[in-house]
């Protein structure tokens, strides 16, 4: 199991030193959340925190834009992302979003919502890298993980399976060290964790444990 930190929870007030301790303790890739209070009924961060951030590491950032209409802000942040990942529901152009990623020379990931059915990614799962479960609904940190998403990610991974798909499927949204072999059990291939990294007093400990699958 991959383990994505999300720096949502982290203390932005030490964002430097937090990147170096995660990614010092094990953390695969660095997970931005950025939301534009329209998609989502907060707000993040821009392109200033996602150009520090990708100063800041070496390991890969995954950009995950919980945003209306992707397809006016992925040039944005591409300059800094190893892999943007944009909503399905969100998305006016589908097509032009992968397009535009894949131009780049970046890896492209899909995302969906907890009542988002499953089958909506059929159409596109020869196009995505990754496919990214919410295992909440988005827009703020620290929520508890929906026990349906088990199925989701199962239903999922068949539906990859079924079309011959090598996408990774990645889960966020309550992640912690109690439900990651469950996860892990349904099909994942990464978690997604923002507070049960943060809040811990030990990273290296937590993403050891993250990744008990």
């Amino acid at each position: 199991m991959r383990v994505s930190a999300s720096i949502l929870d982290c203390d932005f007030l030490k964002l430097g030193q937090e990147l170096a301790d995660v990614a010092r303790a094990g953390a695969d890739t660095i997970h931005l959340d950025v939301m534009d209070g329209h998609f989502v009924p907060n707000l993040s961060y821009g392109t200033p925190v996602a150009a520090a951030v990708r100063r800041a590491v070496g390991i890969p950032v995954h950009t995950h834009l919980m945003v209306r209409e992707p397809e006016k802000m992925i040039a944005w942040f591409l300059p800094y992302s190893d892999m943007l990942v944009f909503h399905v529901e969100a998305a006016g152009h589908t097509d032009s979003c992968f397009k535009m990623i894949r131009d780049a020379g970046k890896l492209a990931g899909i995302c969906l919502n907890p009542d988002t059915p499953v089958t909506m990614l059929e159409p596109y799962v020869g196009e995505c890298d990754e496919v990214l479960v919410m295992s909440v609904f988005p827009g703020r940190g620290g929520q508890q993980f929906m026990p349906a998403s088990l199925e989701r990610i199962r239903s999922l991974r068949a539906l990859l399976s079924g079309h011959g798909s090598r996408a990774l499927v990645s889960v966020d949204g309550g992640v912690n060290t109690e439900n990651c072999r469950d996860i892990a059990g349904a099909g994942a291939d990464i978690v997604v964790a923002g507070s049960a990294i943060f809040r811990s007093r030990d990273y290296a400990a937590t993403i050891r444990a993250l990744r008990c699958g």
